[in-house]
């Protein structure tokens, strides 16, 4: 459930670039997002994808965010267009192209919770942790933190957009610091 003042709190500190807010929009409407995708799609991969993408536009558009409606309701809306383009997408048999002339810088490199539990862990402890992620999350951490790629290089390499790239790396290390907090 949204409490209007914290989430409009939020909001605010998330337009003007803090990688914490960010973070904590991704964590308070996850799951919602989410299921709402799961029920649509009944697949979990593009339930992810969708919401990977949901996420990242909608961090890229913030700024335009109108605040006389509810949060998660302009994310499902969001979600909702995402889902009908893919579909439009996968109808016609157009592959997305990747338009990297557009990139907008949504999260910062400042080193969250999760980045400074995860660099406190030993490598193998570490390595073991990261195999437990699904495959996507895993790769995204990889290049990230063993190949110590940039955000751009790591788009380019996966063949996504870098917003994209972004929301996942915050969800993987999201993930991995829940696994590592269960030891």
């Amino acid at each position: 459930m949204e409490k209007k003042e914290d989430v409009t709190l939020i909001i605010q500190k998330a337009k003007l670039g803090s990688q914490i807010a960010f973070s904590k929009l991704l964590d308070t409407f996850w799951s919602e997002v989410y299921g709402f995708q799961l029920k649509r799609t009944e697949n979990e991969n593009d339930a992810e994808d969708i919401t990977v993408q949901t996420f990242s536009k909608a961090f890229d558009k913030i700024k335009t965010y109108d605040e006389s409606f509810k949060f998660s309701t302009w994310l499902i809306t969001i979600s909702k267009n995402i889902h009908i383009d893919l579909i439009r997408k996968r109808k016609k048999s157009i592959f997305q192209s990747n338009n990297n002339d557009d990139i907008v810088k949504v999260l910062d490199d400042t080193p969250s919770a999760e980045d400074k539990l995860i660099t406190e862990q030993n490598l193998a402890s570490l390595l073991q942790n990261i195999k437990k992620l699904k495959p996507n999350y895993q790769e995204v951490i990889n290049l990230r933190y063993f190949h110590e790629l940039s955000y751009a290089a790591i788009a380019e390499q996966l063949n996504e957009p870098i917003n994209n790239v972004k929301v996942k790396l915050l969800r993987a290390k999201k993930l991995l610091a829940e696994v590592i907090k269960k030891k």
